[in-house]
């Protein structure tokens, strides 16, 4: 392993790091692969050769995540793998090539698109201005824009989706995705739309906790459980006092789950019950024909049990008539 020797002292050297990473890559990215760009690029700069073992062993890490860091990196196009070793490419070059289209001149379609994008613009500033601190970078542009054209999104929509990440997880481009596609997923296009979600999601909550209190469930719904009872709710229409009904039903049980509720709950369904007093005449003519049902064969079995038997006191004497 050939190393080389810097003539520039390291007490005065410096590393120096594009401003676009803090703003395109520092959230993206976890603490241990960020450690590791850091001090590949460090080592890049002073044309330093090390193994890979070597790195995980420097920088206190397990082998594997160093080699996933790199891997990471790679995929992102910011390190390009050569031979044994990475080149470590310009992050300006990276943000310039993805920005960059030429255009000789614009068509009519563009300008009308840019007279009617105005509100468009004016509300990205206001992200700018209001989450980035005015320092957004470029690719911010581009993914909000593409955002507005695979959601729909009006401004104010989309003003209040930055504010709802913020407030819950924070701006990670991933979590913004995850859930625009919820609420796209849920037909928001306006912020009246969006209102009346948020009222939906309210209410689902108040549901969920209610359930969970009333069978004694201590852990979180799990996703497929929560999407049972969106069904009953949103899809069934029914309130918390029909969905009771079915809890109810699980009481006497040592066991129960969701995919008994929802078997319950879908047959009243499909029965076409649409309120509490539809429900109960519907359980109490089934349990009136059930009883009928064990009360017939109860005296099925009743009638072939008093059936008169023949009775045989004298064997002998009925061999001897079976022989004449």
């Amino acid at each position: 392993m050939k190393l080389e020797q810097n003539d520039e002292s390291i007490l005065f050297s410096l590393t120096k790091i594009p401003d676009v990473f803090f703003s395109e890559y520092l959230s993206e990215s976890s603490g241990d692969s960020i450690k590791v760009y850091l001090y590949v690029l460090f080592l890049a700069k002073h044309n330093k050769d090390i193994k890979v073992t070597d790195l995980s062993k420097k920088l206190a890490l397990p082998l594997q995540v160093v080699q996933d860091s790199l891997k990471y990196w790679e995929e992102l196009g910011l390190l390009t793998k050569k031979g044994t070793g990475f080149i470590v490419n310009n992050l300006q070059e990276i943000e310039l090539a993805k920005l960059y289209k030429p255009k000789v001149s614009l068509s009519p379609e563009d300008i009308e698109r840019n007279e009617k994008n105005q509100y468009r613009i004016t509300s990205i500033e206001s992200i700018n201005t209001t989450f980035f601190q005015g320092l957004m970078s470029p690719s911010w542009y581009a993914d909000i824009s593409m955002w507005f054209d695979k959601y729909g999104f009006d401004e104010q929509v989309m003003i209040a989706l930055f504010n709802y990440c913020l407030k819950y997880s924070g701006l990670n481009k991933r979590y913004i995705e995850v859930v625009a596609d919820a609420w796209s997923k849920n037909n928001v296009k306006t912020f009246s739309d969006l209102e009346d979600y948020f009222q939906k999601q309210t209410v689902l909550q108040k549901n969920y906790k209610a359930i969970q209190k009333k069978l004694g469930i201590t852990r979180p719904l799990t996703q497929f459980e929560k999407d049972d009872i969106n069904k009953w709710i949103i899809e069934y229409g029914y309130s918390l006092d029909i969905i009771e009904i079915a809890l109810k039903r699980a009481s006497s049980k040592s066991s129960f789950s969701f995919d008994y509720f929802d078997k319950v709950i879908s047959d009243w369904h499909t029965h076409n019950l649409k309120t509490a007093n539809e429900i109960q005449d519907f359980l109490s003519q089934k349990q009136y024909k059930s009883q009928s049902e064990t009360k017939k064969t109860s005296d099925k079995k009743a009638n072939y049990n008093n059936f008169e038997q023949r009775t045989y006191d004298n064997f002998d004497n009925f061999y001897a008539n079976s022989q004449n």
